[in-house]
């Protein structure tokens, strides 16, 4: 299966306009815009607003299996340094995590598979604002996605530097880890810094904890079960010569399993509290659950790789990729409906640079892949 040579004049189109003008979470009005008119010339109905501003295309061609296939549309908070002619006009915005390209390629699979009169079914096509730590999927969840459009599955996809152009890889189970967030107060005894017994040093506390929360991952969870707990921000005292009253710790855990998600939370309390105890001082933790593993199910995985397989320029198809400790909000999508994501390479002569970089852009050689891969798993579900 291959996609025609004017959708993929179209897909590089699409994806250089996005590239110029890219929209943070939940701001994709021009985004949403461009992706309704599309949708709407290739004559699929549209629906607009899900999720504040997410985008929903449905192609019908009888009673059948239906199938959804999502793209995410957001652009992130940064300062692009590509250099190239279609670089963002947005000054702070870009988009550096290639979804300017995710939605092109979906963009590419609609217009091919509107102009096919062989599918028995329906394929919605699910255009998610926000999935940048903000829960866009989630909100298309909570917005009645699946009760207005049912699937059988769904199905989500994401360019991959560091796998080569032409490959696509998923993987039975968690493909990508939970992401959770806290936040610990150490409130102490403020005090001159050249009398330190007279108070109680919170930037000595957080400092221990800092360490102690380290022993979680190495010593109190299993190494057979994948953890990463960073902490990311220490904040306290404004003085040199001041001891601070309060200091504040922050960072990030990563988990595959959600017994191990729980069992991390449990211990970063016990920790934190504990540790502050010894020097008799207090730590409050606010722990925030966000978006939970991105868990793809055995038949989805075996119905990817089976559409890869008729996909020309798809020259290899992994099955057992390992998973990333990265996080995806598709997972909200697949917590309510069964289905599988992927990785497609993007690597060329040249290694990618990696996401979120200010000097990256997507390769527009992988546009006709993954626009096949979208289109090859809408025909291989809805049995031609």
């Amino acid at each position: 299966m291959g996609i025609e040579a004017e959708t993929v004049e179209r897909m590089v189109a699409w994806r250089r306009d996005l590239h110029t003008h890219p929209e943070l979470a939940f701001q994709e009005v021009r985004t949403a815009d461009l992706v309704a008119r599309e949708l709407a010339a290739c004559g699929l109905s549209v629906k607009t607003g899900l999720g504040r501003t997410g985008v929903v295309g449905t192609l019908s061609r009888g009673d059948g299996p239906t199938i959804g296939l999502r793209a995410d549309m957001d652009a992130l908070p940064i300062q692009e340094a590509t250099g190239v002619a279609y670089a963002s006009r947005t000054p702070g915005v870009m988009h550096a995590c290639g979804h300017d390209g995710h939605v092109a390629m979906l963009l590419g699979a609609a217009r091919h598979l509107a102009a096919r009169t062989d599918l028995t079914g329906t394929v919605h096509f699910i255009f998610q604002p926000a999935e940048e730590c903000e829960g866009g999927g989630r909100a298309m969840v909570e917005d009645g996605l699946f009760r207005l459009f049912p699937c059988d599955s769904v199905f989500g996809l994401h360019n991959w530097p560091g796998l080569p152009l032409g490959t696509l890889a998923t993987r039975v189970g968690a493909i990508m880890a939970s992401l959770d967030t806290f936040e610990i107060t150490v409130t102490g005894f403020g005090t001159h810094a050249a009398m330190p017994e007279r108070g109680t040093d919170t930037l000595v506390v957080a400092s221990e904890i800092v360490l102690a929360l380290q022993t979680i991952v190495s010593r109190r969870i299993a190494p057979t079960d994948p953890v990463v707990l960073s902490v990311t921000q220490i904040h306290g005292g404004d003085a040199y010569n001041v001891i601070p009253d309060r200091a504040i710790i922050r960072g990030t855990v990563r988990c595959l399993d959600e017994a191990v998600r729980a069992r991390v939370a449990e211990l970063v309390e016990a920790i934190a509290s504990g540790t502050a105890g010894t020097h008799g001082a207090r730590a409050e933790v606010a722990y925030r659950f966000g978006y939970p593993a991105t868990i793809n199910t055995a038949d989805a995985v075996g119905t990817a790789l089976a559409a890869a397989g008729t996909v020309s320029d798809i020259t290899a198809r992994r099955g057992d990729v390992g998973p990333s400790m990265a996080s995806e909000d598709f997972a909200y999508m697949l917590e309510a409906c069964p289905g599988a994501y992927a990785w497609i390479g993007t690597d060329g002569s040249q290694r990618s640079l990696p996401l979120h970089n200010p000097g990256y852009d997507f390769n527009d050689a992988a546009l006709p892949i993954g626009a096949a891969y979208w289109a090859a798993l809408a025909t291989h579900s809805l049995r031609i």
